[in-house]
């Protein structure tokens, strides 16, 4: 049994490669990728029923857990998103990102809080799941290093979310020209939720769904 933790390649470019000896799991095989799969800069969704090893592969790629077998590789400073993040309940959303931010991106992270309707004043502790979702959100997103390679892996980000809230996020993707490689695990609410690019674990195989704009009706058959 070959053992390997993520390799973080130092390159200007950011990505991710899935070799197709690679098997996720916690001590078990829990699901092998059937082909190498390699994902470059912009969003790619990962798609499973649940308990079929979407946090495992995530956490795989952040090096929180080895692989069952073989090695995978991260090119870019990478940020693990967990589903459970959590802060201290006393502090209000603003201190947090005041406190965790980049001084040159809080300006416009508060912007950005505005137009999601995140109230910036109250305390971790009393937001209501979305909310707290929001805040995680935007740690992220306005810790990306500008001009440098980055990878975000987001663990179920639109669980709890309002529809307004994730379709900002997915236009900011969207428009996002740099050199980043995002990875969102989640399950859609909605048939006609665009993807442009997915990955699916199905009968315990990891494959590329393909790229190409494609709703979540396309795939969801797909899924066992």
């Amino acid at each position: 049994m070959s053992v390997h933790p993520p390799h973080r390649a130092a390159t200007e470019k950011s990505g991710v490669c899935l070799p197709a000896d690679l098997v996720i799991g916690y001590g078990h095989a829990l699901a092998a990728v059937a082909e190498d799969i390699s994902l470059s800069r912009g969003t790619h969704y990962l798609l499973a029923r649940n308990g079929r090893g979407k946090t495992t592969l995530l956490r795989t790629l952040a090096g929180l857990i080895r692989p069952v077998h073989g090695c995978c590789s991260v090119a870019g400073h990478c940020q693990f998103i967990s589903d459970e993040l959590s802060f201290d309940r006393e502090l209000s959303s603003k201190l947090l990102l005041g406190s965790l931010l980049p001084r040159d991106r809080r300006r416009e992270a508060f912007e950005f809080a505005e137009e999601l309707e995140l109230d910036l004043k109250k305390a971790f502790g009393k937001l209501s799941t979305g909310n707290r979702k929001k805040v995680g959100l935007l740690l992220a997103e306005f810790s990306i290093i500008p001009n440098s390679a980055n990878v975000v892996l987001f663990d179920e980000p639109f669980t709890g979310l309002d529809a307004p809230a994730r379709e900002a996020f997915q236009r900011r993707w969207h428009a996002a020209d740099d050199n980043t490689v995002r990875i969102v695990s989640c399950h859609p609410d909605f048939d006609g939720m665009k993807m442009q690019s997915a990955v699916l674990i199905t009968d315990e195989r990891i494959s590329y769904g393909g790229n190409g704009v494609r709703s979540w009706a396309d795939f969801k058959t797909q899924l066992n």
